[in-house]
């Protein structure tokens, strides 16, 4: 049966080394590091036990922006950046609920990416106890860097990610301080959708979330493996 209109194109993103990744889904965690949970006004767990479930929310995989130029937002005065560690699926998840023992061997590969917020839209939702995808998944709303396969990144819980605002450090922290690392949220993500190779999970930032503005140049960096650099105009 033929289209009745054009066929928009799959979002991609570059790969290091050559080739690009078609995305599919974007699936973002929230509250992921307890210092930004905190910063949040939400109770950060003191142990595994107390961690209850994660907080999943997604964004449309047309969000991507892999030019360096990021348009600021309407409908907002207060854009916010969050850096996050994303991972690439290159693999479908078989049936079921996946172990978190298997998770490691659907990852193609790392990137760095922001999800940006439209925070006044986001309080505004919250405190009337509505759904805040206005304030997430917008247009240009998922900054990303290339993909680098996971072969080249090696132990994530060692690595350093962070986000410079204008030549200043904003956010810090290593990835060892995940409430639930990777294979965790694959677990738990797969309790509720099916996962599929093509699809990308922002893994949820540390402390320090603040304002854009435009005219802002960003450098967001896991150690020296990756880096992302964009601009706000």
């Amino acid at each position: 049966m033929p289209d009745v209109i054009q066929a928009p194109p799959v979002p991609r993103v570059p790969v290091r080394g050559g080739g690009a990744f078609p995305v599919r889904r974007i699936y973002c965690v929230g509250r992921n590091f307890a210092d930004h949970a905190r910063e949040m006004g939400a109770a950060a767990p003191a142990s595994k036990d107390e961690r209850g479930t994660p907080v999943f929310f997604m964004k449309p995989a047309d969000a991507i922006v892999t030019d360096g130029e990021v348009a600021y937002p309407p409908g907002t005065a207060d854009l916010h950046h969050e850096v996050e560690l994303v991972v690439a699926l290159g693999r479908d998840a078989p049936e079921g609920v996946l172990a978190p023992a298997d998770a490691d061997a659907l990852v193609f590969g790392y990137g760095v990416g922001l999800d940006l917020t439209r925070r006044d839209l986001q309080a505004t939702a919250k405190a009337k106890g509505l759904p805040w995808d206005v304030a997430k998944g917008f247009d240009q709303s998922a900054p990303l860097s290339e993909l680098v396969p996971a072969a080249r990144i090696g132990a994530l819980a060692p690595r350093m990610l962070s986000l410079d605002i204008n030549g200043q450090r904003r956010q810090q922290s290593t990835l060892d301080q995940l409430i639930w690392d990777v294979p965790e949220i694959l677990h738990e993500l797969s309790k509720l959708y099916a996962l599929r190779a093509g699809d990308l999970v922002f893994m949820g930032t540390p402390a320090g979330v603040a304002a854009l503005q435009p005219g802002d140049t960003c450098t967001a960096c896991l150690d020296d493996v990756i880096e992302l650099h964009f601009r706000i105009r």
